[in-house]
């Protein structure tokens, strides 16, 4: 017998401060592409599923041209750390940590993240 998880009624948080906020459904994501959400203060966030079903949440905003694009990058892993690359200028952006890849200097912000 095959069991399967319904993962039609699970929902993406983000914690924020002390709580988590409901981001979007788990079926609005697909692995390797990324969606973009608002949070409550207006900033936008840039959430994603990977292969595994592994969730990765960092700021939208590149902060090499100030674009609210990385939920459109493309995402891919460099030694075992997975990634979305700029769709503007194509630097990357560790999803677990928010460091760019191509510069130490510059970094976003990275989100716990989770199902539930």
């Amino acid at each position: 017998m095959t069991l399967t998880l319904d993962t039609t009624d699970l929902k993406v948080q983000l914690r924020l401060a002390n709580d988590w906020f409901t981001v979007c459904d788990l079926s609005a994501l697909l692995p390797g592409r990324g969606v973009a959400a608002l949070l409550p203060d207006g900033r936008q966030v840039a959430v994603f599923a990977d292969r595994t079903g592994r969730l990765y949440a960092i700021d939208n905003r590149d902060p090499f041209t100030g674009a609210a694009v990385l939920s459109r990058g493309l995402t891919g892993t460099d030694r075992g750390r997975p990634f979305v690359a700029s769709p503007l200028l194509k630097q990357r952006f560790d999803l677990e940590s928010g460091q760019c890849l191509d510069d130490e200097a510059v970094r976003v912000t990275a989100y716990e993240v989770k199902a539930a």
